[in-house]
């Protein structure tokens, strides 16, 4: 019988990531205390030093998102119309 993975919330995991960063307790007393496999604690801990200075960057990276995002919708077009292109290439030279 299989059992149910536990999820945590977004600001659950923060917290726990950053009492792990901050070092005044183990990472097993901070997995005993909110009942987290340390290991995953180990990962947040990670995550958060490796993301954690996108947190500072505001309005640049909602900028390059959405430039990332605009991007690829204009790649797309671009293989379209080059798609639709070839096709009446090779239907005009069937009609001549």
């Amino acid at each position: 019988m299989s059992t149910k993975r536990k999820q945590y919330s977004a600001q659950t995991k923060f917290r726990v990531a950053l009492e792990a960063t901050r070092g005044y307790s183990t990472i097993s007393e901070i997995a005993s205390k909110y009942n987290v496999h340390p290991t995953q604690i180990s990962n947040w801990k990670q995550l958060l030093v490796k993301n954690g200075a996108s947190l500072f960057e505001g309005k640049q990276s909602r900028s390059t998102k959405e430039s990332d995002e605009s991007e690829r919708e204009l790649y797309e077009q671009i293989g379209r119309l080059k798609m639709e292109l070839e096709w009446f290439k090779k239907n005009v030279a069937n009609f001549s």
